[in-house]
């Protein structure tokens, strides 16, 4: 049985594909005793706020068409932002060489967040360079991995 997420993502990319985005991530999320799904959309040149609106409209009536969830749920269709975190391989070779930060579960030399460029991914693990020094993140130590941007 597919995950939600997973229903939706099939749903939805060729919705985002359609108006010239890339289904970026999809959530389905418990907060504050509330469902949310989530779609973050990505563009070149960036997302704005007519290409979040068609999109949601689009997969709103697709998603009252399938009915994957039930219950009540909130919608919200938004950029994945210039901060995205990254999750899936492809996100990692495709932003290596940028700024990135990364997050630990349990604090190594003292602390919990290591901003640094993304040098390498390799089976889960992650290759950060912070300055000269070059440091390897085991996959199981690493709670979140996001863009940064650096002024």
């Amino acid at each position: 049985m597919k995950k939600v997420t997973e229903i939706v993502a099939e749903l939805a990319a060729p919705v985002a594909a359609e108006f010239g985005c890339e289904l970026w991530d999809t959530e389905y999320v418990r907060e504050a005793g509330q469902w949310f799904l989530r779609l973050y959309l990505d563009k070149a040149g960036g997302v704005d706020i007519l290409d979040c609106e068609n999109v949601s409209r689009k997969v709103s009536d697709l998603l009252d068409e399938v009915d994957p969830i039930e219950g009540s749920y909130v919608f919200e269709v938004s950029s994945a932002g210039a901060e995205r975190q990254l999750k899936r391989p492809s996100d990692f070779e495709r932003f290596i060489g940028s700024p990135v930060l990364v997050k630990t579960y349990q604090n190594r030399d003292g602390r919990k967040e290591f901003p640094g460029v993304l040098k390498g991914y390799e089976d889960g693990d992650i290759l950060l360079q912070i300055g000269t020094q070059e440091l390897r993140f085991n996959k199981s130590e690493v709670a979140m991995v996001r863009l940064r941007i650096e002024f």
